[in-house]
């Protein structure tokens, strides 16, 4: 039987599919392109897609919204306010105004009338959560989103957020090389019966083998920002493939599916939404639903890269000030 999950009383293939990699972040593709990877990715069997208002300074939304609106009545569509670009800079905004207006900008962009999970893509630390949380309350109440979600926030803001209205999802990176979750944020979701979407589960692809240095990545590449793509902690990095490499020849499968079958094997609650440019991988990330992990294996792969044997942090200084969750203080 495929392995499945549920957000919010709808039930889905446990992976999902992380819309922005073919518009922001990495070197975006032609739209046409774009197209391609977001309906092979329906092709192949995936339900749930998610995007925000931030990628792309909204073209992201507008691609998925051309790309599935034949099949919207078969998706889990997710999408994200409260980070947006304005004045070509990146802009963090928890108000009620700004976050309801960017939210009737993407059902326009979307071609629909309902989001079925919606996030604050960043807390605002100049806005209550209650109130940002309210506001999406009013949402939910006028039928435009079906569901609250979070990103990238800690295990008190988790509490205050809940408390205020039912959060449906808490989406944040986790990987075997990123594990902030687990230093108090996943205890506060399992407390409340609120799944974890994972974002990057491949570690920005680092886990998929695909990387070998900076020079394959275009100018606009967030990754060339980040600490663990930099020396030395690039090499220290590189070296814990080579087991991790064994593994998945031992088991028959990609490095990227060892990736996915690590987080589903972490509970069932935990939902991965890798994303790729290449459509090839797209059939290949989905079929990590065949891989399953013995006991044995996944304490290996835990021992093997995690919070102590990753070098450096994973965002830069300037991205660590926008983050409200929890960090680990040796890194």
């Amino acid at each position: 039987m495929m392995k499945t999950r549920m957000i919010n009383g709808k039930t889905m293939p446990a992976i999902g599919f992380g819309c922005m990699n073919v518009s922001h972040a990495y070197g975006g593709v032609s739209h046409e392109h774009g197209l391609a990877v977001i309906q092979r990715a329906y092709d192949v069997g995936i339900r749930h897609f998610d995007t925000a208002a931030l990628y792309g300074q909204g073209r992201n939304e507008k691609l998925v919204g051309e790309a599935l609106k034949h099949v919207r009545q078969d998706i889990f569509l997710a999408s994200k306010c409260a980070m947006t670009f304005a004045d070509g800079k990146k802009n963090i905004d928890g108000s009620p105004s700004s976050m309801l207006r960017t939210l009737d900008n993407a059902l326009q962009s979307l071609q629909t009338d309902h989001i079925d999970l919606y996030y604050m893509h960043r807390l605002d630390f100049n806005v209550p959560i209650e109130e940002s949380v309210g506001a999406l309350a009013t949402a939910v109440a006028a039928g435009k989103i079906g569901a609250i979600g979070l990103s990238e926030v800690s295990a008190e803001t988790i509490a205050r957020a809940h408390a205020e209205h039912p959060i449906a999802a808490l989406q944040s990176e986790y990987s075997l090389w990123t594990r902030n979750p687990e230093i108090a944020a996943l205890k506060a979701c399992r407390e409340r019966n609120i799944p974890l979407v994972a974002f990057s589960p491949m570690a920005r692809a680092f886990l998929s083998g695909g990387i070998e240095s900076m020079e394959q990545m275009a100018d606009s590449d967030i990754r060339r920002n980040m600490p663990r793509f930099h020396e030395p902690n690039w090499s220290k990095n590189l070296s814990l493939l080579e087991r991790y490499r064994e593994i998945a020849a031992d088991l028959s499968c990609t490095m990227a599916q060892l990736a996915l079958a690590w987080c589903l094997a972490k509970g069932d609650d935990i939902i991965p939404i890798p994303g790729t440019k290449n459509i090839d991988h797209v059939a290949e990330n989905f079929a990590a639903l065949d891989v399953t992990l013995s006991e044995p294996i996944v304490a290996e792969l835990d021992s093997l890269i995690n919070e102590y044997t990753v070098n450096g942090h994973r965002y830069p200084v300037g991205q660590r000030a926008e983050i409200d969750s929890e960090e680990f203080d040796h890194q």
